[in-house]
């Protein structure tokens, strides 16, 4: 586990230095929706955009891979993991650059108890995607989790600036901040 850690520490420099995502309409329809997002009043008021973002963001541009996403998902719902671990074992094999690919893969390495793997999965999704704000939640929460404290501090920063109303990241950020920076007099 401690190489998963020190992996997650390898890639923090790329995901500050990522560099911006070319202007495409789909970017450009995801800056608006991030602008709306920071907006938001509440948590209800962010759901809707943030559900218009992850479906942008599972758009792989491939329609092969789109179907491989679809029935890893369904066989995952259905409980039937492994089907759902291989089908997303193929997903990034053929795309890697696929964010959303190893965001649904750590998810499920995660959920089978596999948490190197997907510590260093949601890592990949983090670096591919630099605006994958849960994953980098997921991510925090696991290296809270093993103690990383600042690690996961500096993820949960991360993901609510991009998602300010994104369920729990803000009393995370506000425990682990006392317990990291301490309390002011």
């Amino acid at each position: 586990m401690r190489f998963a850690i020190a992996l997650c520490f390898a890639f923090l420099p790329a995901i500050a230095l990522a560099a911006e995502q070319p202007k495409t309409p789909a970017n450009r329809q995801l800056d608006k929706l991030f602008g709306d997002l920071a907006k938001a009043d509440s948590t209800e008021d962010a759901k809707p955009i943030e559900d218009q973002i992850i479906a942008l963001f599972a758009q792989s541009g491939s329609p092969s891979v789109d179907l491989l996403m679809t029935r890893a998902l369904a066989a995952e719902q259905g409980g039937d993991k492994d089907t759902a671990r291989k089908l997303l074992d193929s997903v990034t094999e053929i795309a890697p650059e696929f964010a959303e690919g190893w965001h649904e893969r750590g998810e499920l390495q995660a959920a089978t108890g596999d948490d190197e793997g997907a510590m260093i999965s949601l890592q990949k999704a983090v670096a591919l995607n630099p605006r994958e704000f849960a994953a980098m939640a997921e991510l925090g929460s696991m290296l809270a989790d093993y103690g990383d404290k600042p690690a996961a501090l500096a993820m949960y920063r991360k993901a609510q600036t991009l998602d300010p109303q994104m369920e729990d990241v803000a009393r995370r950020v506000r425990e682990l901040s006392r317990d990291v920076e301490g309390q002011g007099i």
